[in-house]
């Protein structure tokens, strides 16, 4: 028992990073989760609840990033916050297969505009306070909560398509609407959905440690290359998602 508790938290503090620096924490936390046991949709509500503590960790570890942009993360981080509500009511709701079966173009398709190098001072879907943006932020969202597989990605590429920043103030950006839209969902299943607390508690730990950790390591990823790690795990994950999805079509 201590055993697990223990597994639960380094897997935690691994994917906390993960998800801070390419958003990507479910790879590492969903599937530990299955090996510990779990049946994949109490796995899928369980790794949602704990990662509200990842957001927690990075907004403590981003501040350099997120300074002067607090009315930035308000404005949008309200459009996550009613997509993830809406995404984790479809979750409860209906079956996941839909997006299953789309998630893999999406996920893709952001990664391939995540290579494609920025134009200095050219920002696109109306810029910070484009209506464009904020309606690809909640479709997004919806995502989020619905399935979340890489919705970090997308939101990361969404963003550094709209904000001319340096890719680590995107990517606080990017985490603190990610905890929103996650949080927001995360109470709903933690209301009415099968959450495994016995597991959520020590997972949460570790992604609160490794969400603190993360931040530091994207600092020092040098130019771009942010982006490109990201956009490298993205098709990687978009190929896994896809063949799985499509392969008793």
């Amino acid at each position: 028992m201590v055993g697990e508790l223990l597994g639960l938290v380094v897997v935690g503090v691994v994917a906390g990073v993960v998800s801070t620096v390419v958003s990507l924490a479910s790879v590492v936390s969903y599937p530990a989760l299955l090996a510990f046991g779990l049946p994949p949709l109490s796995a899928n509500v369980t790794n949602t609840v704990a990662l509200l503590f990842t957001g927690m960790g990075a907004a403590a570890g981003s501040r350099p990033e997120l300074a002067g942009q607090t009315r930035l993360v308000g404005r949008l981080g309200l459009v996550t916050a009613l997509g993830g509500a809406a995404g984790a009511a479809l979750l409860l709701a209906t079956p996941p297969h839909t997006f299953e079966t789309v998630a893999p173009w999406l996920i893709g398709g952001a990664s391939l505009l995540l290579l494609r190098p920025p134009r200095p001072g050219h920002v696109g879907l109306g810029g910070p306070d484009g209506r464009a943006l904020r309606a690809a932020l909640f479709c997004v969202a919806v995502y989020v909560g619905y399935f979340g597989a890489a919705g970090g990605i997308l939101m990361f590429a969404v963003l550094a398509t709209a904000l001319d920043q340096a890719p680590a103030r995107v990517n606080a950006v990017k985490n603190m609407v990610s905890a929103l839209a996650n949080g927001v969902a995360a109470l709903g299943f933690a209301l009415f959905g099968p959450v495994r607390w016995s597991a959520a508690l020590p997972l949460a730990a570790g992604f609160l440690v490794g969400g603190w950790l993360g931040p530091g390591v994207a600092r020092r990823l040098p130019g771009q290359s942010l982006r490109i790690v990201a956009a490298v795990c993205g098709l990687a994950v978009a190929v896994k998602l896809g063949v799985d999805a499509y392969r008793g079509g």
